[in-house]
């Protein structure tokens, strides 16, 4: 990474961690220069373009950005991220089912500290199709491994749920 883009970086993390200071098209203003920085169609600014108009209250907007970084090849945690925000978007606008496959097929793409958000965006998701059992077991399994006790058995129960065994 060159010493601009590490900059870059920094100041992308620092206006983000002053989001609430912040209204939103102010906000988004801010997001849209900092983007303008990197060449066009580059990955990251078009993520980065995306978290803006998501967290601004703009879905509809957020979801083809999410797509085109996704596209020209999104790397590392930003891909992941945008796996998961454009999962919950698209749900946001009416399309579960679309979102239930990508964050199932996210589930298969390797564990990391995100795991946890793909199963709370999975079970959203899957709620809306009603099939709230299969959320219920995500949202417990991913409880249960923050929890200071209980872990194995909130785990076991949920697991039971999905095989439709009522816990004992």
């Amino acid at each position: 990474m060159t010493t601009f883009e590490m900059a870059w970086e920094e100041r992308v993390a620092a206006l983000w961690a002053t989001i609430d200071d912040h209204e939103g098209e102010e906000f988004f203003a801010k997001v849209q220069a900092l983007a303008g920085e990197l060449p066009e169609g580059d990955a990251r600014a078009l993520f980065e373009l995306a978290c803006a108009n998501d967290s601004t209250g703009h879905s509809d907007r957020a979801a083809p950005l999410y797509r085109q970084a996704l596209a020209v090849g999104l790397t590392g945690v930003r891909r992941r991220r945008a796996v998961i925000q454009l999962s919950s978007s698209i749900r946001n606008l009416g399309q579960a089912e679309e979102s239930v496959a990508l964050l199932t097929k996210e589930l298969g793409e390797g564990s990391d500290q995100l795991d946890d958000a793909v199963a709370g965006f999975l079970a959203l998701a899957l709620a809306d199709l009603g099939r709230e059992r299969e959320a219920l077991t995500l949202a417990l399994v991913a409880l249960a491994k923050h929890l200071p006790r209980y872990n194995r058995s909130l785990a076991n129960y949920g697991r039971l749920l999905s095989e439709g065994q009522e816990p004992a």
